[in-house]
């Protein structure tokens, strides 16, 4: 048995960004950490949910960064970005990068990478990024990263992002 939302309700118009913001929690997605070292060695960063693989040759994922975001012009400049993909256990961190700057990585004990990224440890991936290109896109910007190295463990459970919560994944069975 399948359930759908009623297609005789009535569409609501993209300005109404109350629905516009459901629509889009509608479609669940993972959750990273985007982190680098500052010249002196403190870690900053942030955790982004509109993250998405994009491209094999070049090695190229994206996050979508908000106009005014106060962390990106520190992460946007020279040297390599650390992108840790959160693991099922890892909301806390996650919600913790979210917040006040100087919050970030309270209780979290970075991994610091000799490139200058920096890694949230027990991730399900990390990966080396530089920026390729930034693509103005609205109220945000479009950032595609080129991975330069990575290291994964698909056993590890990823964090998803789904109506506005962290949720589990589950298995199912091939005839579902």
């Amino acid at each position: 048995m399948t359930t759908s939302m009623s297609s005789d309700r009535p569409l609501s118009p993209a300005t109404d960004e109350s629905a516009l913001k459901r629509a889009f929690s509608c479609f669940p997605s993972g959750v990273v950490a985007v982190c680098r070292s500052t010249d002196d060695g403190t870690p900053i960063g942030m955790s982004a949910s509109a993250f998405t693989t994009v491209s094999l040759e070049p090695p190229l994922v994206s996050v979508c960064v908000r106009n005014g975001s106060a962390t990106w012009p520190s992460l946007a400049g020279s040297g390599t970005l650390g992108v840790s993909v959160f693991a099922a256990h890892q909301g806390e961190a996650c919600r913790r990068l979210a917040g006040p700057t100087e919050d970030r990585f309270t209780g979290v004990h970075p991994i610091f990478d000799e490139s200058g990224a920096v890694f949230i440890p027990g991730a399900t991936a990390h990966l080396a990024c530089t920026v390729f290109a930034e693509v103005p896109a609205g109220d945000h910007v479009v950032v595609l990263l080129q991975i330069e190295s990575l290291r994964c463990d698909p056993a590890v459970e990823p964090l998803v992002f789904h109506a506005s919560s962290f949720r589990a994944l589950e298995t199912r069975r091939a005839n579902d």
